[in-house]
């Protein structure tokens, strides 16, 4: 029986995304009777917990501290000590399966931590999962292999707080509006804002530097949001295109991505089939020119109008409840969710093999 440790939780506002997605995990896996799991849990201060039911008590600590209106608390800044990081069983397993969201698990720190460990896991490696975060390292490196984006302009907290003048002077002259403004290094789109004129983007500006001090501001464009998953290490597949549809929000926001009823996705992608062809073509180019590893799911805009494709972003880590839109992508495409996690542990295995 293969021992897999499941390593949820964590310290980023996708804490209880990590407790859903390491949730279904162990469901599956547990019901396959394959597999040991060997649940290890993340508070949102840092600290580890290996004993016990650690996903009842991370569970428990995530209702406590909900705030009135449903959202989540801010997260800690502050880890805690290494000696409270180190589940003695690391090294007591066939491979581990990461599943935290966001940063410090899906940036490459624990990846890190993991490689020194020796042992084997599921995903990406350091460097794809390091560029892949932080959104403005990440479109560099697609504007390299040139891949067609949305125009964009990176800043610093420091670039904000010494000129705003100056920079909403070159954001208005080089994109424009409406834009989105987003933290470089936060997923499920913590932190985003769409602006329209100068005073929502000062105030866009602002919001995001409280979670990051890496910016991204990216050009709006009137577009259908489409989706493909991709599985594999040095020749990996595309699912089927996926299609959200937002029909909570004006875009595809948190709430948008969490809230029941506040999205769906349509799966084929009702697109041409030289559309779906050329997705496909682009996200294996970026999937490998981030080097990256397990899986991956790779976001597009489709424009109206022009019918003009432009890549959005990767994500290494992505949400992994069977109707989150990795998995789910997978089953439309003819691999159910537990053949997914059989070949995501198999391919952790042959990696670090």
């Amino acid at each position: 029986m293969v021992r897999v440790m499941i390593i949820f939780g964590g310290r980023s506002g996708e804490h209880d995304v990590s407790l859903a997605s390491a949730r279904a995990i162990t469901d599956a896996l547990q019901k396959s009777g394959r597999y040991e799991v060997v649940p290890v849990g993340i508070t949102r201060e840092g600290r580890w917990i290996s004993s016990g039911d650690p996903m009842r008590e991370l569970q428990s600590t995530s209702k406590a501290l909900t705030n009135a209106d449903g959202s989540e608390p801010p997260t800690s800044n502050s880890p805690a000590p290494i000696s409270e990081k180190l589940p003695a069983n690391l090294g007591s397993v066939d491979v581990i399966f990461p599943v935290l969201h966001g940063p410090y698990g899906e940036d490459g720190t624990i990846q890190g931590m993991l490689e020194l460990a020796g042992v084997p896991y599921v995903g990406s490696g350091v460097l794809a999962s390091a560029a892949s975060m932080d959104k403005i390292t990440m479109k560099k490196i697609f504007a390299h292999h040139g891949l067609p984006q949305v125009d964009w302009l990176g800043l610093t907290r420091t670039n904000w707080q010494r000129d705003s003048k100056g920079l909403l002077r070159k954001i208005e002259e080089s994109i424009g509006y409406p834009c989105f403004v987003k933290p470089a290094n936060l997923g499920s789109s913590v932190g985003i804002s769409r602006a329209t004129d100068a005073g929502s983007l000062r105030e866009a500006l602002d919001l995001a530097a409280e979670h990051d001090r890496r910016i991204i501001v990216e050009a709006g464009v009137d577009a259908r949001e489409i989706e493909v998953s991709v599985l594999g290490n040095e020749d990996p597949e595309v699912s089927v295109p996926g299609e959200i549809l937002v029909t909570a929000n004006e875009f595809y926001d948190y709430e948008a991505k969490y809230t029941e009823g506040g999205s769906k996705i349509v799966a084929p992608a009702n697109i041409p089939d030289e559309t779906a062809t050329e997705m496909r073509r682009i996200a294996r180019i970026a999937y490998e020119s981030v080097d990256a590893a397990g899986m991956s799911r790779v976001d597009f805009f489709l424009e109206r109008g022009t019918d003009r494709l432009l890549l959005n972003e990767i994500n290494t880590i992505p949400g992994f409840t069977p109707t989150s839109v990795y998995a789910y992508l997978w089953d439309a495409s003819g691999l159910p969710y537990e053949q997914l996690l059989d070949r995501l542990i198999k391919l952790a295995l042959e990696r670090h093999g």
